[in-house]
């Protein structure tokens, strides 16, 4: 990618935020961008949505690391930067020149998605490869394992989501799955049961992330008059986020079943 003309490479940024602790190691400068096709029933960022808005701004290459590296003293050894969204893949070109220039500078790059846009065909996987060249981390969410409740959370089939989670095992890229336990919606025992022997199939995950559902994007929705779909649920209780863990990470269909009977 040495012929990218870096100070002509634009993306749509929606806001940055430069002390993030939970989107990968360390401290981490951390860029949103705008657009994303899924509609999540408990996202907390439904003001990054529409593929165009007059809150975001189109930033240069050069724009966006000059302002991360202000922060860069607060990095220590693992710190970095994560591209987050909205759905960061929606702009794969920014993203490229973007982890390209970041890594000449020797930052290290961590790009969170949920792949909606991955596609496992060669005229795409050309550029997911040369962006995978360039990303030292990706944070996979994985809404639903489930696909019909899978559209019902997101609105989308995880089809290309459970694709990409396969395409980054076989290329070894290193990975953080990540699940948000909303009661009543992704907290479906059978279903945590499964996601886990997914995950387990897989031989790139550096760590199993199970995130509370938080309530704390829902103001968004009332600024933007969108009813919020979940209006009254509460995070789930720490009994429900050990009983997450155990089904996901250790426990067997044969003992789940030994146990609901019991």
């Amino acid at each position: 990618m040495t012929d990218i003309d870096y100070g002509q490479v634009t993306g749509l940024v929606h806001s940055t935020e430069s002390f993030g602790s939970v989107d990968g190691p360390g401290v981490r400068f951390i860029i949103f961008l705008q657009g994303c096709k899924m509609r999540c029933q408990y996202c907390h960022n439904p003001d990054t949505w529409a593929m165009e808005s007059n809150k975001a701004k189109e930033r240069t290459v050069d724009d966006v690391l000059a302002e991360a590296l202000r922060f860069k003293g607060f990095w220590g050894k693992k710190g970095g930067i994560t591209v987050s969204g909205g759905e960061a893949l929606l702009q794969i070109d920014f993203l490229i020149a973007l982890f390209t220039k970041a890594q000449e500078l020797g930052i290290h790059c961590t790009l969170d998605t949920c792949a909606l846009p991955f596609r496992n065909n060669p005229d795409y996987l050309v550029k997911f490869d040369r962006l995978m060249a360039v990303t030292d981390l990706v944070l996979l969410d994985i809404k639903e394992i489930n696909n019909k409740q899978h559209k019902k959370v997101t609105g989308q089939s995880n089809q290309t989501i459970l694709d990409c989670a396969k395409y980054l095992s076989d290329i070894g890229k290193p990975v953080w799955i990540r699940h948000v336990l909303v009661p009543g919606l992704t907290d479906i025992d059978e279903d945590l049961l499964e996601l886990g022997k997914f995950v387990k199939t897989l031989k790139n995950v550096d760590k199993f992330e199970i995130l509370p559902y938080h309530t704390m994007g829902e103001f968004k929705w009332r600024e933007m008059g969108v009813p919020y779909p979940l209006e009254g649920v509460k995070p789930p209780t720490a009994e429900r986020v050990k009983n997450a863990k155990n089904l996901m990470e250790t426990e067997s269909y044969q003992d789940y079943l030994k146990r609901v009977k019991a």
